[in-house]
């Protein structure tokens, strides 16, 4: 990929990259920073269907798909690397190895999507904002950008309520209740974990769907 001609490109806070019913050339990589993916309702209202951190592949869809079905927009400032659509086909075409890495990465994306379905649509408001508060801390460690025992949290309360389904009252209730219950400890934006295990085991939290190997630092609390 980095053979390939790359144009890196600074996005500000809220900005859009891309919009629904857009048709996308180039394949966008995020450099760093926080976006979100999100879809808005007839009644306007937005639902979050995905958070991407440095490293990922923000519209992998379209490679095979060339109108975009949701819209990103950036959380942070952030930069992407957009990489020409036909010229990442090719590669793919003549590396079988870089192929078959983008199809798992699709397949990890899908399978993260079914355990947001799970998440949603059958655990209550206190166990849907601690486990995406666990699989945050995963995917922040395995990606070196968090000491996997504490991270900044890179949204807000709104943000939260609308990836979860609930509205900021409630993101906040269960944030004070995983706190009142010595789950997690929050400062600010700083989400750190005084008792890991018991965190997982209460919020029905494992890794497995994430597909990623974590750290030695944590096997005294593993993250699996």
């Amino acid at each position: 990929m980095e053979s390939l001609p790359i144009d890196e490109r600074l996005f500000e806070p809220g900005s859009f990259i891309i919009r629904e019913g857009d048709f996308p050339r180039e394949i966008l990589i995020l450099m760093s920073g926080f976006c979100i993916r999100h879809k808005i309702s007839k009644d306007g209202y937005r639902q979050i269907v995905g958070i991407n951190i440095p490293g990922d592949i923000i519209n992998l869809q379209n490679l095979c798909l060339d109108e975009s079905d949701h819209n990103v927009q950036m959380l942070t400032r952030s930069i992407a690397a957009a990489v020409s659509k036909d010229k990442v086909r090719i590669l793919l075409n003549s590396r079988v190895a870089i192929g078959a890495a983008f199809l798992a990465a699709s397949l990890v994306e899908s399978s993260i999507y079914r355990e947001w379905i799970l998440n949603n649509g059958r655990r209550d408001s206190r166990t849907r904002i601690g486990h995406l508060l666990c699989e945050l801390a995963v995917r922040l460690e395995v990606g070196g950008m968090g000491s996997g025992q504490a991270y900044d949290l890179p949204m807000t309360q709104e943000q939260l309520g609308d990836a979860v389904g609930i509205t900021a009252v409630h993101v906040n209730r269960s944030l004070k209740a995983l706190a009142r219950d010595g789950l997690i400890n929050q400062v600010g934006r700083r989400i750190s974990f005084p008792n890991w295990n018991r965190l997982k085991d209460e919020v029905g939290f494992n890794a497995r769907y994430l597909y990623v190997r974590p750290p030695s630092q944590w096997s005294s609390q593993t993250l699996s």
